[in-house]
């Protein structure tokens, strides 16, 4: 229960802390004009993982998204039982930080507009098609797996900055995505967005699951059979 209720808050926080910049600061206008900007929701979402992973990591492993957990999984890191708890777990606090983060953004009386929802066509940041927005979700995950079992792997000289490759590699993953998809990487966090902007990205949220999933297996079984240095168990895990 302590690592499904880890996984819980991570997940929460994650959507909390990087939707709601997209939200609430990404285009926030004063004088002068004082918005975030991709720069800052890029970085919002990376340091979500960053204080999850050195916060909460030591006792579920800081997964926060289904394609890390499918993708570690994929790669022989984690147990077989471990993987539909913790994804049940991550879908719920994604949901509820979309919850929290909907009841804020409608303070103000105004429409809550995508809602930071994935998406791609004429609902791209970018206008980004449907094949562009599947490779890019597909390729970003695959590295992103990768990435976390390179920086994980046991060696005492880099074991405790695994957290802050993998925050910056969520960081600089959003900086290229966002203008193709919202960036998703994170089934979670688009089924979260979706549930509440409804309609297109209800429609659309086939790809955010499919994508992401399939690069994080991908992932996970390329740094499984070509990358590894040394064999793990589950115990192990420190993203």
């Amino acid at each position: 229960m302590k690592k499904l209720a880890s996984e819980f808050l991570g997940t929460l926080w994650l959507v909390l802390g990087g939707c709601g910049s997209a939200v609430l600061a990404a285009n926030f206008k004063s004088e002068p004009f004082i918005g975030i900007g991709l720069l800052g929701v890029s970085l919002a979402f990376g340091l979500t993982v960053l204080t999850i992973a050195y916060s909460l990591g030591r006792i579920s492993g800081a997964h926060l998204n289904p394609a890390v957990t499918i993708g570690l999984w994929a790669g022989g890191r984690v147990q077989t039982s471990t993987v539909l708890p913790y994804i049940i777990a991550q879908i719920f606090g994604a949901t509820a930080g979309a919850g929290l983060l909907f009841a804020i953004a409608i303070g103000n009386g105004q429409d809550i507009g995508n809602f930071a929802a994935n998406g791609f066509g004429e609902h791209s940041p970018g206008g980004y098609n449907m094949i562009s927005a599947f490779a890019i979700e597909f390729i970003l995950t695959m590295f992103f797996i990768i990435i976390i079992f390179g920086a994980t792997e046991k060696d005492r000289q880099r074991e405790g900055f695994a957290g802050i490759a993998i925050g910056l590699a969520l960081t600089l993953i959003h900086l290229i995505s966002i203008p193709v998809t919202n960036t998703s990487v994170n089934p979670a966090r688009s089924i979260s967005q979706a549930v509440f902007v409804q309609g297109w990205a209800l429609e659309q949220l086939w790809l955010f699951l499919l994508a992401p999933i399939l690069g994080g297996a991908t992932g996970g079984i390329i740094y499984k059979c070509l990358l590894r240095k040394t064999d793990f168990s589950d115990d192990d895990l420190r993203e």
